[in-house]
């Protein structure tokens, strides 16, 4: 005669190591937090440090390719321990940041028909995910058919997430693929932590088709920084990736004369003693 000893239990399987189940009780919430704690602390892996160049830019691990706000992260996690530790920072709020992005671009003779004034503007939108607005002429010159009022050209300002998103495609995608780039000038900072780019073609963005472009047109990207020098303003774009050229290394504000123009000698007085 066989004894009944109550329902048997059922092993549950899934993710986590099977454990003994009664049919007629559910784990409570306790017991279930225990087990994927225990399932995470065992699967964990072991966290590598930062990949980076000889250079010592920080580079972005394979994992985080498809992170959509990657550069951000890499900023706060890598390269603002590397920036306190580099420059002895006290507070956490000196470390310079990237605070915004102007991106300008002339229009020249698309201000005259609406459909390359319309083709321009969706092409910058595509490029900066950011409808632009349109600059307009302050006054008018007639040398140049020009009106007060007319729009002569459209920027766009870039903050936040949408900052960082144009920064890391311009960083890893722009500016390797512009025709013979050997890199950026390090002496295009302004004296004030500001970095300026000019670029000659858009289509170098794999937003704009190479086929569908008329006539090549470039644009003015200026990154704003909150750094207090040239050199921090430097170094923090650099440690994110920004490619500047070898052989550039001093930051400061090349100091150029001024020639002078056939206007300031008279001719009239070359002949005098």
């Amino acid at each position: 005669m066989a004894l009944l000893c109550g329902p048997p239990t059922l092993p549950v399987q899934g993710r986590f190591a099977a454990f003994p189940v009664h049919p007629n009780r559910i784990p409570s919430v306790n017991q279930r937090l225990s087990l994927v704690i225990k399932a995470a602390s065992s699967s964990a892996a072991t966290v590598s440090p930062p990949p980076m160049s000889s250079s010592g830019i920080v580079l972005v691990d394979r994992s985080e390719a498809e992170k959509v706000h990657r550069l951000k992260t890499t900023y706060l996690e890598k390269v603002v321990p590397l920036l306190v530790q580099e420059f002895s920072y006290k507070n956490i709020h000196e470390v310079p940041k990237v605070e915004k992005i102007v991106v300008n671009c002339g229009i020249g003779e698309a201000a005259q028909n609406a459909k390359g004034l319309d083709s321009v503007v969706k092409d910058l939108t595509l490029i900066t995910g950011q409808r632009p607005v349109k600059t307009r002429a302050r006054q008018s010159i007639a040398a140049f058919k020009l009106r007060e009022g007319s729009p002569v050209g459209i920027a766009v300002t870039l903050r936040g997430n949408m900052m960082f998103s144009f920064l890391d495609r311009l960083i890893n995608l722009g500016l390797p693929r512009t025709r013979d780039f050997q890199g950026v000038n390090p002496n295009s900072f302004d004296g004030h932590g500001n970095y300026s780019i000019g670029m000659r073609e858009q289509s170098v963005f794999p937003e704009i088709r190479y086929d569908a472009l008329g006539k090549p047109r470039g644009m003015d990207v200026c990154i704003t920084t909150t750094a207090k020098t040239d050199n921090e303003a430097h170094r923090l774009l650099a440690l994110m990736g920004m490619p500047f050229k070898e052989g550039g290394g001093s930051t400061t504000v090349v100091v150029r004369k001024k020639k002078l123009k056939a206007a300031h000698f008279d001719s009239k007085s070359r002949g005098r003693r």
